[in-house]
């Protein structure tokens, strides 16, 4: 039974949410503030967090920064009435996982559920991955311990830039479209345009490649993103 931590101070969404979970068979749990929240998530151990963003005291951004900066892995997924492309990639760089706008569908939220839950279940090293380690040219990504080091060099990473570098480095020569990327990293159920994609590429290329002379992650103008040595064609 995944136990699930719901954050939300709207008492009757609380309510709703909470029926809904159980009846499915998840284990919920309630807090009404932000520094409630912020207890039980660094006290207990859940399968997933459910964060509104307006939330009395620390809210929902704040909230997921801290829980991200004590090195917690847990996924995220922030339910919130603010739906412009700008919020969903603020609220997904303070380290959230998945966004979801209310007024949402139930089933909607439930297929959210279910994709970051097993997410997390179905990790397993494939065939790529040897001692849990991903390597190409100077770059070492190690997905037992979560870390990522270029020329011996830590890197620290989000968990969606996390996820974004070994999309890129399982498909190291290969040229990936938006669309595979959103796809692979944030789940066929996500829904908002390709904008992200780009978003995010921008921050990875400032921690890998900004202070090394050999770039790794290129552009192909009209067909998306590739990891490769050399330069961009």
């Amino acid at each position: 039974m995944a136990k699930i931590l719901l954050v939300e101070d709207e008492t009757s969404v609380a309510s709703f949410i909470n029926r809904g979970l159980t009846e499915e068979g998840y284990e919920v749990s309630l807090a009404f503030t932000g520094d409630e929240g912020l207890h039980m998530a660094t006290s207990f151990e859940f399968d997933l967090l459910i964060l509104d963003i307006m939330l009395p005291g620390i809210n929902g951004l704040e909230l997921c920064k801290t829980i991200r900066r004590k090195n917690n892995k847990t996924p995220i997924l922030f339910l919130t009435a603010l739906g412009t492309t700008e919020n969903v990639v603020n609220g997904l760089d303070t380290g959230a996982d998945d966004y979801l706008v209310k007024p949402f569908k139930f089933i909607e939220l439930l297929a959210r559920i279910r994709s970051l839950l097993r997410r997390t279940e179905n990790i397993q090293p494939t065939e790529e991955i040897h001692d849990g380690m991903l390597r190409f040219a100077d770059l070492v990504l190690d997905d037992y311990s979560k870390t990522v080091k270029r020329n011996g060099q830590p890197i620290s990473l989000t968990a969606t830039e996390y996820r974004l570098l070994m999309v890129l480095m399982k498909n190291a020569r290969r040229v990936l479209s938006r669309m595979d990327i959103l796809e692979h990293v944030w789940d066929v159920n996500f829904e908002m345009g390709t904008n992200v994609v780009d978003v995010y590429v921008n921050y990875l290329r400032k921690k890998i490649d900004k202070n090394f002379d050999t770039k790794l992650i290129h552009t192909v103008i009209g067909m998306g993103y590739v990891l490769k040595e050399g330069d961009e064609d």
